[in-house]
């Protein structure tokens, strides 16, 4: 069960941001007891294989955080997210944790198929509500969603791997997101609606 929790914030943390949670099993990996993961995921733990995911980690925070240029990116990562995902839920689920000293013995598809949709599930929440959020601000709530999925992708990928039962707590306020997002969407189309419609009476 614990190990499932694990995977599972790894990967959605891969939907807000692929780098993030790559990156920090390898820090965790390579540097502290925190995290022991499979012998076929030691290459995370790589100093070059870190140094290019903190390269692309910036190039990515960077690009999130100006309009337009996020909406171009969202539609690139709609392939690395995913993708990034499915390793690191692989990666995560087979770990030796603070929590998890005996992972369960599971076939490596598995895990890396689940990652895979969860990634993009989160993904693409994330990427109607940047939508949602550039409309009605004009663009000017972009960094600051963008900061607010980074810290949040911090904080998840920490989280699954030291304390995963509060994972829970995540993928309750994910449902309500995406309700609020939905929301907000019809909202939205309601009011462009009534606009064309005014528009036509004048």
């Amino acid at each position: 069960m614990l190990e499932a929790l694990t995977g599972t914030g790894l990967a959605a943390s891969a939907g807000l941001n692929a780098y993030i949670p790559l990156l920090t099993m390898g820090v965790l990996a390579r540097y502290t007891d925190l995290i022991d993961v499979p012998d076929g995921w030691r290459w995370l733990s790589n100093g070059w294989v870190m140094a290019i995911l903190a390269v692309l980690l910036l190039v990515e925070i960077v690009a999130d955080k100006v309009p337009v240029v996020d909406h171009v990116n969202d539609m690139l990562q709609t392939v690395v997210r995913p993708t990034a995902g499915g390793l690191a839920f692989g990666a995560g689920a087979g770990s030796e944790t603070v929590m998890v000293s005996d992972p369960g013995d599971t076939k490596q598809w598995i895990p890396v198929v689940a990652g895979v949709a969860i990634a993009f599930g989160v993904h693409g929440v994330k990427s109607l509500s940047r939508g949602v959020i550039n409309a009605s601000t004009a663009g000017v709530g972009a960094p600051v969603a963008s900061t607010a999925e980074d810290v949040t992708s911090v904080t998840m990928s920490l989280v699954a791997i030291l304390l995963p039962v509060l994972v829970l707590v995540f993928l309750v306020g994910m449902v309500f997101f995406v309700a609020w997002v939905l929301r907000r969407r019809r909202i939205r189309k309601r009011e462009r609606q009534a606009a064309r419609a005014a528009g036509f009476r004048v």
